[in-house]
């Protein structure tokens, strides 16, 4: 989790500063998903079990709620009108993109572990098959040498 923290710094540094020198948010892109992505991961690793310790958490947490605070003053007062419900609407969605991602894996995953089950039962049939034809052609081997 402090991998991601250190990157959500990092990304909001270089937000901030570039927009205290008269940069447009929207040429800060990259660097602007790059902090809410990062943020999404520390929430999702705060919510899971051993993500550290309850106040660690808190605290970046609570950190990241005030950049974002001072993101959105940001965006409302030196962005175009509306950015901030339009940056809401983008977050969401991106949420959703990342989700649908996640379960496509875990289907993709499913898949593969079906068809694997799938090739090792083909494979253990095959087996059986050979094994018990060589048995029948030993058995006729003995049968016929039997009969001279």
């Amino acid at each position: 989790m402090l991998a991601e923290i250190a990157a959500a710094n990092a990304a909001f540094a270089v937000i901030k500063a570039a927009l205290a020198n008269g940069k447009e948010l929207h040429q800060l892109g990259g660097r602007v998903f790059d902090y809410f992505d990062n943020k999404a991961k520390i929430q999702e690793r705060a919510t899971q079990k051993g993500g550290g310790s309850d106040l660690e958490e808190f605290m970046a947490l609570e950190q990241l709620k005030q950049q974002e605070e001072e993101l959105r003053e940001r965006m409302v007062y030196a962005g175009r009108p509306g950015m901030w419900g339009d940056w809401q609407n983008f977050q969401a969605a991106a949420a959703r993109k990342r989700r649908e991602a996640k379960e496509a894996a875990a289907r993709e995953k499913a898949r593969r572990a079906a068809r694997f089950a799938q090739l090792t039962e083909y494979i253990a049939l095959g087996m059986a098959t050979i094994v018990l034809a060589a048995l029948m052609v030993g058995g006729l081997v003995i049968y016929m040498k039997h009969l001279r």
